[in-house]
């Protein structure tokens, strides 16, 4: 009897056991998608997403233009200057759509698995995936770009890929990545679309760290045909490209070739796309999209420029201030150099009205934080900050709102005036003629690195305005290669940059502003920032449950951002300028990213009606 007791409560006791574990293992979900907060839009048996055209015919040729020169044909390390293009020939686990603002769906993963609080992510990869060489895409493909990236790639794929705690194959076709920090809602999106899958079985044979121009195996819509280093480089679709009738494939890489020419000076770019000697250029510069293109192609309706509207948050383009510069220490002294930009005169005579002034890093979007005083739920955030980091959160985060100078018929002097009084506050003053520091006599002066001839009418006049302040600013134009090497190692005083940005802003925010990446080569943290108190808001983001919570604490980090005072502002547009030739058919329903010249295709009619038209419509 003794037994039988001993037994049922055995029993008992295992049953308890079970009940207890089977309560705190988090609910799994499985799903042909996975979407940053709510729900996938499109279901697991859709067909196409509605923004593609998915009759787009497949041929012609896209013929594209860059400015500038390239050494390497691996994009994923620090050497060399790497081909454009190069990501065309590799997949992704899952796709991006471009209608939502963060979900993904199914290319090398056909499923995934993940718990409620995502801790952890399981894929199971789709059979039919293969490399060029018609080998299967396997587990061991997956775990080995991971570790390859992280072991030898750029240094921001260790740091965005750090909290990766465990990978492992679970079965013949699914892999598992577990995370150290649950809160990082972000993770499995992360590893789904942004891990690029490697062949494991080719570089067991190459050497990863070596940049090259010998043509790498992938497994995407298209493989490298032809390379001329430094000038040109084609690639051809992949005809029995394992993936092209996937739903989230289907009205792209549509072309049958691919080719990027490479010029060295922007104004010659134009002139070769007037001549008909490449089809398509995206225009960044507004004198050249008012005045440029007024010829007899266009007037006929063969060369257009267009407009496409998008809804991504415009990023923040700004002279960024390396604050590791001792110039640049004190935040008055940055402050003070705001006012000597005359956004109003630049876009009235430079511009052609084109242009809004950036007052937010996520401009455009309704992440960007409002003006005046914060709200009440964003002050709460900064309230928060403030008790856990009192000595890094400036008391002007809640007393001075971010304003930018706007100057009326181009009456600069008020701003000078506030200028003088900040670089007076922050012990600067003038001496026979020169604005030196009181304690040292040493000037104000640095240098603001170009790499575009086309910035210089621009910053010319800044560089006049700051004289007349005392402030010495040299302009330095260097070429390509050299900007991107001295970029990577901040070794400048001032640049012209950019932090561009999407509705759902996560782990890349760490790159761009943790104290960690402050001083790792190569990062986006270009001003130097460290800051306890945006460390911790930037981890506040990652881990945001809902898409309200992402807003206010996004919301909350821009307006901290502003208070440091790291970049005089630039400029954006709330569309994309495009110029191109009038052979392709392209989508008519928009997008939040706009345009995506992968989602063109030649129209037979069109093309056929443009040849042999192009040298008598210049």
């Amino acid at each position: 009897m003794r037994r039988v007791v001993i037994c049922f409560a055995l029993l008992a006791s295992l049953a308890a056991a079970r009940s207890h574990a089977a309560a705190t293992i988090p609910d799994v979900v499985t799903s042909h998608a996975i979407a940053m907060h709510g729900s996938a839009k499109y279901p697991a048996d859709f067909r196409n997403f509605d923004y593609v055209n998915p009759d787009a015919l497949k041929g012609g040729k896209l013929w594209l233009a860059l400015q500038g020169t390239f050494d390497s044909l691996n994009p994923f390390i620090i050497k060399g200057a790497p081909a454009s293009g190069a990501t065309l020939i590799y997949d992704t686990l899952m796709k991006k759509a471009e209608d939502e603002p963060y979900t993904l769906y199914p290319l090398l993963a056909e499923q995934l698995r993940y718990p409620k609080d995502r801790s952890w992510v399981e894929f199971t990869l789709n059979p039919q995936a293969r490399w060029h060489d018609g080998r299967q895409v396997t587990v061991e493909d997956v775990i080995f770009s991971m570790n390859v990236l992280r072991t030898k790639g750029r240094p921001f794929f260790r740091y965005y890929f750090r909290d990766v705690a465990k990978m492992e194959k679970t079965g013949p076709q699914t892999v598992k990545f577990s995370f150290r920090k649950s809160k990082n809602r972000e993770l499995p999106l992360i590893i789904a679309g942004d891990l690029v899958i490697l062949p494991k079985h080719y570089w067991a044979k190459h050497d990863f760290t070596k940049f090259s121009l010998k043509p790498p195996l992938g497994s995407g819509p298209y493989r490298i045909s032809k390379v001329s280093p430094g000038r040109r480089i084609e690639y051809v679709r992949v005809k029995n490209y394992w993936a092209r009738d996937l739903p989230a494939n289907v009205g792209y890489g549509n072309f049958d070739l691919i080719r990027y020419e490479y010029f060295f000076d922007s104004s010659v770019m134009r002139e070769a796309l007037k001549a008909g000697q490449f089809d398509y250029r995206a225009e960044n510069t507004a004198s050249a999209w008012a005045r440029a293109y007024d010829i007899k192609a266009k007037r006929e309706g063969q060369l257009i420029q267009k407009k496409f509207p998008n809804g991504q948050p415009s990023g923040m383009q700004a002279f960024v201030y390396n604050m590791r510069r001792p110039v640049f220490k004190d935040w008055r002294v940055r402050r003070a150099l705001v006012y000597a930009f005359d956004f109003d005169w630049t876009n009235r005579n430079l511009f052609f009205g084109q242009y809004k002034r950036t007052r937010s890093f996520f401009d455009n979007s309704e992440l960007a934080a409002r003006k005046g005083k914060p709200a009440s739920e964003v002050l709460m955030i900064l309230q928060n900050l403030k008790k856990r980091f009192p000595n890094d959160v400036p008391d002007r985060l809640f007393s001075m709102p971010y304003t930018l100078p706007v100057y009326k018929d181009s009456n600069i002097r008020p701003g000078l005036h506030e200028a003088f009084r900040l670089l007076k506050q922050a012990g600067w003053v003038v001496r026979d003629f020169k604005l030196v520091h009181a304690k040292t006599g040493a000037p104000l002066r640095f240098e603001l690195l170009l790499r575009s001839p086309a910035f210089e009418r621009i910053v010319l006049p800044l560089k006049r305005n700051l004289r007349r302040l005392g402030v010495d600013m040299r302009v330095r134009l260097v070429d390509f290669s050299q900007f991107v090497n001295r970029v990577r190692k901040f070794d400048f005083d001032v640049v012209v940059l950019g932090w561009g940005q999407s509705l759902s802003p996560g782990n890349e925010q760490r790159g761009f502003w943790s104290s960690s990446a402050a001083e790792r080569p190569g990062s986006q943290n270009w001003a130097g920032l460290r800051n306890r108190a945006v460390d911790s808001l930037v981890e506040q983001l990652i881990a945001a449950p809902d898409r309200k919570s992402l807003v206010l604490r996004t919301r909350a980090l821009d307006r901290f951002l502003l208070s440091l005072h790291f970049v005089i502002p630039n400029w954006h547009i709330p569309y994309n300028r495009v110029v191109f030739w009038n052979k392709f058919g392209y989508p008519d329903k928009p997008t939040i990213s706009g345009v995506n010249v992968m989602n063109w295709w030649v129209d037979p009619e069109k093309a056929a009606k443009l040849r042999g038209r192009i040298s008598s419509l210049k």
